[in-house]
């Protein structure tokens, strides 16, 4: 702590510094007995935390919020607390990355979907929030080594996926490259040592060649009077690693595993120092990329160039101007760390285009899990750079289409969109852009907006969201009878009616977890396709179950019957055989009921079971499972679906997800083409039952799942 105190006092004024002082007496007081999974006292993390956002030239509240990030979450601590003693800038900021713990949610995926969510609210309203998210990610994948192996790999993932991707999108590239490199290193152990070899081997024999030019891009910069610098920039190990793996390269066939880069003072020296490389040495076609006019999404700009040297070895050589390379390596940071700490908000919300997209799908999306693959998809897609007709550029998703374009100019100008031209020419909506296009959409008042089919071929996040944005608010009437009417007889199919299960405090659980604000906005959800039937309904059905449990008097004594290797109790009868009905394929956790046959004992059957609707009621006897839940069972689902290339594969993974295991599996295409899937599928307990058809149903491909 007493390091952090003497970096912080040479950097704010007296009024911040007496701020932090009280704030890391009180981050010390509620972590003192706290200790961290490798033994450590835990206050140890959020210093961490705290100097690598100096090292970021972060303000003192963003610091005192880094020192603060876990006491809400971790300790007595409330946010009140915080808000009282240190003012509600520092408490926003430690609300915006505390975790939720208030809500319970069915699974991890869940759970972790709804915190990135929040944790995007909360970024959207001040960037400084993943700035703390990312500083606190790379203390916790520097000193990964004290959790277990598992949590590991998790975590690995979990910043491969999503925070190393943001790091690039905010242009923290040397943040970025860190997080890559010890993430390859849990992932890819073996990779990681011999690459690390590997390096070690060639730097020597590189040092000659990176000397030599750099020695002679300085003798160029003083023969064109210009004022710059020149330096060697090692590629780290990821990026070899991603070379190496997506390009079937060797490492020996890596030749930039050393860039230099020439840092000058305007841009107008940029291109001059380019145009003296280009004459000294040979250009290699196609390796020359101008980021200063078309700067990337994340505002990184720079010349980049290879050229083939005297050693008869290509070399990549970078150019920028000494404010470019501020940008480069601290990103979004630079707005503090070299403004004296005065950020120009507007100038600011510029750099964050992208981020206002982001938030736009967040707006549209249904669920927590919806919003979290397209945050994926929109961090990972590689990029193609689209010119307007008046010469503005705008960057769009690899493989995005005129509708893609038209959508991200404006929503309306999507909508009304009748047709498109590329580089002057009429072409298909459907049509793929390349990298520098020139696109114009024609539009139509008289459009009647966007077609359904348009969500077939759309790349961009965005647009699919926007197109279904329209046909939700132009089609909410006949939605909210769709969504209704599939409801009651989906709640119908399984034995119960909706005024059963429509309880005031059961809907006002769903309606808070999944942020609905009334009824009709349930019902025109489920319309037009935002959540499934059983992401309502089930959740339903399990309240009313743990309702009837309660309520249920004690279980009549009976003899434990073995069928299928599972107990049941059969009120009065020892004496029976007792079989499972294959009708409707009871299994433990159901609610289950007799039905006395002539001759051929008891058949016991779910009570939802539509054969029992005309029986008369004294040939029914009450039955319950004797140990539901504690021995495994096989379930048996029939699923049909439009058939996919991947389809089996999105099943098996959704299964896989669950930790099940699949007993038997046969499909089969009808007249119709459409896949017939019987799945068998191992299971403990009803809950992973109803957990597996939600899972499944939300495969897009799925038309219906149900169990047989």
């Amino acid at each position: 702590m007493k390091h952090l105190q003497v970096r912080y006092r040479l950097i704010f004024n007296e009024a911040q510094i007496e701020v932090l002082d009280r704030v890391c007496a009180f981050a010390e007081r509620m972590h003192a007995d706290q200790k961290r999974d490798s033994g450590e006292p835990y206050i140890i993390h959020p210093i961490a935390v705290a100097n690598i956002l100096l090292d970021l030239g972060l303000d003192y509240c963003t610091v005192a919020a880094a020192l603060l990030h876990d006491c809400i979450e971790d300790t007595p601590a409330t946010d009140a607390d915080v808000r009282t003693q240190f003012g509600g800038e520092i408490a926003d900021l430690v609300m915006g990355v505390t975790k939720l713990d208030k809500i319970t949610f069915k699974s991890k995926e869940e759970e972790q979907a709804e915190n990135f969510r929040r944790m995007f609210f909360a970024m959207a309203k001040d960037i400084r929030v993943i700035l703390i998210k990312l500083a606190d990610r790379l203390h916790n994948m520097r000193t990964i080594s004290g959790i277990s192996e598992a949590r590991q790999m998790a975590m690995a993932k979990e910043t491969l996926e999503i925070y190393a991707p943001l790091a690039s999108r905010l242009g923290l590239s040397y943040l970025k490259c860190e997080l890559e490199d010890l993430c390859l290193k849990v992932l890819h152990p073996a990779i990681y040592d011999r690459l690390s070899c590997e390096v070690a081997l060639k730097r020597t024999e590189r040092q000659d060649l990176v000397a030599h030019i750099c020695k002679r891009l300085t003798e160029l910069l003083k023969e064109l009077h210009i004022n710059g610098e020149v330096s060697g920039r090692p590629k780290h190990f990821y990026s070899i690693y991603k070379k190496m793996a997506g390009g079937s390269k060797t490492f020996d066939q890596i030749y930039d595993l050393t860039a230099v880069r020439v840092i000058v003072e305007n841009v107008k020296d940029c291109y001059e120092v380019l145009g003296m490389i280009h004459t000294m040495w040979k250009p290699i076609p196609g390796r020359f990329k101008d980021y200063i006019a078309v700067p990337k999404p994340n505002n990184y700009q720079s010349l980049h160039t290879t050229v083939m040297t005297s050693y008869g070895m290509p070399f990549e050589i970078q150019i920028r101007t000494y404010e470019m390379h501020k940008i480069a390596e601290y990103g979004i940071a630079a707005h503090w760390k070299y403004k004296e700490h005065r950020v120009d908000h507007s100038d600011l919300d510029e750099k964050l285009e992208w981020l206002r997209g982001v938030m736009d799908v967040q707006g549209d999306a249904a669920t927590p899990q919806e919003f979290y693959e397209s945050l994926k998809l929109d961090l990972y897609s590689g990029q193609v750079f689209i010119f307007t007709p008046k010469g503005d550029v705008i960057a769009l998703p690899e493989g995005s289409t005129p509708v893609d374009f038209a959508y991200s100019v404006h929503s309306e100008v999507g909508n009304k969109c009748v047709g498109a031209k590329i580089n002057n020419k009429m072409v298909p909506l459907e049509t793929k852009l390349q990298m520098g296009d020139f696109v114009e959409i024609i539009t139509s008042n008289a459009s009647k907006g966007p077609s359904r089919d348009w969500l077939r071929f759309v790349k961009s996040t965005q647009a699919k969201t926007k197109i279904r944005a329209f046909f939700k608010k132009e089609m909410k009437d006949d939605n909210i009878k769709k969504g209704k009417d599939m409801l009651e007889h989906e709640a119908k199919a399984r034995g119960f009616t909706l005024s059963q299960l429509f309880v005031p405090k059961w809907l006002d659980v769903i309606m808070q977890r999944y942020s609905i604000s009334s009824m009709d906005d349930m019902y025109a959800a489920i319309g037009y396709g935002g959540f499934t039937v059983n992401q309502i309904l089930l959740k339903l059905i399990d309240f009313y179950k743990r309702e009837q449990n309660e309520k249920r008097p004690e279980r009549a004594v009976g003899a434990v019957r073995k069928t299928d290797g599972q107990g049941i109790i059969v009120k009065g009868h020892d004496d029976l055989l007792v079989r499972l009905a294959r009708c409707c394929n009871p299994v433990p956790g159901d609610d289950i009921i007799g039905f006395i046959s002539r001759g051929r004992g008891i058949a016991i059957h779910r009570k939802s079971c539509p054969n029992l609707k005309n029986i008369e009621d004294f040939r029914l006897i009450e039955a319950h499972w004797a140990n539901a839940g504690t021995a495994p069972f096989v379930v048996t689902l029939q699923i049909e679906a439009a058939n996919s290339g991947d389809l089996l594969a999105k099943i098996t993974s959704s299964i896989s997800g669950l930790k099940l295991s699949i007993d038997s599996l046969n499909a089969r295409l009808d007249k119709n083409q459409r896949a017939i899937i019987n799945l068998g599928v191992r299971v403990q307990n009803i809950e992973q039952v109803e957990t597996l058809l939600s899972k499944v149903e939300a495969i897009a491909e799925v038309e219906k799942v149900f169990r047989q």
